[in-house]
């Protein structure tokens, strides 16, 4: 396995992240211990004609959830997560997310 597919674990698509791929940024959920100089390395390295500008990184919450069965009230949480915002130079070439699909 490589450098990137360890630290880069999915690209995040919402419908308010595509609006923002126009101007330049992309979001990734990384692994949590992933720091923004390794994040910048893997996607140079999974991504070779994209320049990066800045990387913003933050940690996502896992939200409560209940559900109630047979048994009774079963409470947990959605794991948390690390999420990556990445912005491009303007000269830079965009990503394609849907090109590998």
């Amino acid at each position: 396995m490589t450098m990137e597919n360890e630290i880069l674990i999915r690209p995040m698509v919402t419908e308010k992240l595509t609006a923002q791929m126009e101007a330049g940024h992309y979001a990734f959920q990384v692994r949590l211990d992933a720091n923004k100089v390794e994040i910048r390395k893997a996607l140079e390295a999974r991504y070779p004609a994209v320049k990066i500008k800045e990387v913003r990184t933050m940690v996502v919450r896992g939200k409560r959830k209940r559900q109630h069965t047979k048994a009774g009230l079963v409470e947990g949480r959605s794991p948390f997560y690390k999420k990556a915002i990445v912005t491009l130079l303007p000269d830079s070439e965009q990503i394609d997310f849907f090109e590998e699909v």
